[in-house]
C-alpha cells in the first residue's frame, strides 16, 4: 500500500528532557508489561462517540501512557485521477500551521511534552497517531495539541509549495529505480482503471492547489468517518472524555464517494527495459478484502507457499535448490476491496528465464495441490506460536485496534485469530487457492531484462 509517515522532530529543550527521559523508560518495559495480557486476550471496549466516531479502547494501567490514533475515511481511493497524492499531502500538512503556531511551534510543543506523533495516508485509509505519558500535565497538553491538528490545520500556502516541490523530487527519483517501476506497472496491471492502481506523480502533485487540500479535508475528516483507538493508563471515563474532545470540532464531512470495485483482471506479462543487474519480478493478482471468509484458509496456506521464510515452498525451489534469487517471497493484502496477492523476488539478468519459469511451476502446483498434512501441521504452529509477537507492545496492539475498528471486523478478532488458524484443513486451502488463484489470471512483471528476452 502507498503509505507515507510523517513525524514531529522538534528540538528538544531543557524543559523537555525530564518528560523524555520517563518516555524511554515506559518504552522499555512494553514487552514485559504486555507477555501476560497478550496471552489472556484483550478486553476491547467498544462505543461511539455522539459525533458518530467509533471507538476501540484497552485499559492498560500497567504502564504510564497512553498510545492513540484517530483513522479516517480519507485514503487515497478518493483522489481524482489527476490529482493523485492529494490524500497523502493532506495529511502530512495538517501538522504545518495552526491559528497562532507555526509549523517549528507545533514540533517544539509536542516535545517539550514528550509525546511523538505521525501519520500517513495509503489506499483505504489516514491516520494522525500519539503517544503521551498518562500524567495529568502531559496528557492534557499532548491531546490538546493532537485536537488541535485534526480540528485546526491551516495548511500554510508557504509550506503546501515546499511540500509538493519536495514529494516531486523525492518521486523523480523514485521513478528510477526498478523496485518502484516494477511495484507500479504491477499495481497499474492489476487494477487498471481503478484507484488502487493509480500513482502520484510530478505531474499529479503539480496539479493540486492548497484549494484542493482544504475541500479534501472538509470533505473526508469527519467525525462520522472517524475511528478512535486507545490503549494506557487512563479509564473509561477518560477515554470517553477524550475520544469526544478529539471528535466535537471535526468538519461536518460528506459521504464518502462510490469507489469502483475491484475487477477481475486478464492475466499477462508485462517486461520494462532497465539497465539494473537485477531482474525484479512480481506476479499476482487481486486477493482478498479484510474479512473474507477465505481469509484464514488463504493465510495459513500462503505460510507454506511463500510467507514462511526459511520454510516455505518458493524459498525451497528458489534459492535453496537453485541459487536464483537471495529472497522470494509471497503475501496476500487484505483492503476494504480485494487487495493484491503477491509474488516477487530479485535475479541475475541471466537467470531470468529461469527463475520465472520454477516460481510460476511451483506457484502453479500449489495452487493445483496445495499442501501437505505435514506442511500445514508446521505452518499452524508457527503462526499460532507466533501470534503473540504480534501484540506484544502497546504500538501494535493500537494499530490492531485501529485495524478492526475501521474494517469493523469483530471484537474478538484478535482472541479467536489462533483457534482459526488451527481449524483450516488441507481441504479448505486447496479450495480456497484453487478459487481465488487461476494461472492464467495471474500477472507478471519483469524489469531490469530488457522488453524481450534477458541479454
Amino acid at each position: 500500500m502507498k503509505l507515507r509517515l510523517t513525524t514531529n522532530r522538534g528540538t528538544t529543550n531543557l524543559g523537555a528532557a525530564r518528560p523524555i527521559a520517563r518516555l524511554a523508560l515506559t518504552l522499555s518495559v512494553l514487552l514485559a508489561a504486555w507477555a501476560a495480557p497478550a496471552a489472556a486476550g484483550l478486553p476491547i471496549e467498544h462505543w461511539s462517540t455522539a459525533s458518530g466516531a467509533r471507538v476501540y479502547f484497552v485499559r492498560a494501567p500497567s504502564i504510564p501512557m497512553l498510545d492513540l490514533s484517530l483513522t479516517f475515511d480519507a485514503g487515497g481511493r478518493f483522489d481524482p485521477p489527476q490529482r493523485v497524492g492529494l490524500a497523502s499531502l493532506t495529511n502530512s500538512m495538517l501538522a504545518k500551521g495552526l491559528p497562532g503556531m507555526d509549523e517549528a511551534a507545533i514540533a517544539a510543543a509536542f516535545a517539550a511534552v514528550g509525546a511523538p506523533r505521525a501519520g500517513g495516508a495509503g489506499d483505504d485509509r489516514a491516520a494522525v497517531t500519539l503517544r503521551t505519558l498518562s500524567s495529568a500535565d502531559e496528557l492534557e497538553t499532548a491531546v490538546a495539541l493532537i485536537e488541535r491538528v485534526v480540528s485546526e490545520p491551516t495548511f500554510p500556502e508557504r509550506v503546501f509549495a515546499r511540500e509538493k516541490e519536495r514529494v516531486s523530487q523525492s518521486l523523480r527519483e523514485a521513478q528510477t529505480k526498478p523496485d518502484v517501476i516494477a511495484r507500479r506497472a504491477f499495481g497499474a496491471s492489476l487494477y487498471p482503471g481503478h484507484p488502487y492502481g493509480w500513482y502520484a506523480t510530478p505531474e499529479t502533485i503539480a496539479a493540486i492547489s492548497r484549494d484542493d487540500l482544504v475541500a479534501f479535508y472538509r470533505a473526508n475528516y469527519a467525525a462520522s468517518r472517524a475511528v478512535v483507538a486507545m490503549i494506557g493508563d487512563v479509564s473509561r471515563a477518560q477515554a470517553e472524555a477524550i475520544a469526544t474532545r478529539l471528535t466535537a470540532r471535526l468538519p461536518a464531512g460528506a459521504p464518502p464517494p462510490a469507489v469502483p470495485e475491484v475487477a477481475a483482471v486478464k492475466g499477462g506479462e508485462r517486461r520494462v527495459a532497465h539497465p539494473a543487474s537485477q531482474s525484479h519480478i512480481l506476479i499476482g493478482a487481486p486477493g482478498i478484502a479484510w474479512g473474507d471468509p477465505d481469509q484464514f484458509a488463504l493465510v495459513v496456506g500462503n505460510y507454506v507457499l511463500g510467507g514462511g521464510g526459511f520454510v516455505s515452498r518458493l524459498y525451497d525451489e528458489v534459492r535453496e535448490k537453485r541459487g536464483l534469487a537471495y529472497s522470494v517471497y509471497s503475501y496476500f493484502s487484505p483492503s476494504l476491496q480485494p487487495g493484491p496477492f503477491t509474488v516477487g523476488l530479485q535475479t541475475q539478468r541471466e537467470q531470468t528465464e529461469v527463475a520465472l519459469g520454477v516460481t510460476r511451476e511451483t506457484l502453479g502446483r500449489f495452487i493445483a495441490s496445495g499442501p501437505t498434512e505435514q506442511e500445514l501441521a508446521a505452518a499452524k504452529a508457527n503462526l499460532i506460536g507466533g501470534f503473540a509477537l504480534r501484540i506484544d507492545s502497546n504500538r501494535k496492539i493500537l494499530d490492531n485496534l485501529a485495524t478492526i475498528g475501521f474494517y469493523r471486523l469483530p471484537l474478538d478478532y484478535l482472541d479467536r485469530y489462533p483457534e482459526r488458524v488451527e481449524a483450516v484443513t488441507v481441504a479448505q486451502v486447496r479450495d480456497a487457492f484453487a478459487r481465488r488463484l487461476k494461472p492464467d489470471s495471474l500477472v507478471t512483471v519483469v524489469v531490469g531484462a530488457g522488453a524481450g528476452q534477458p541479454k
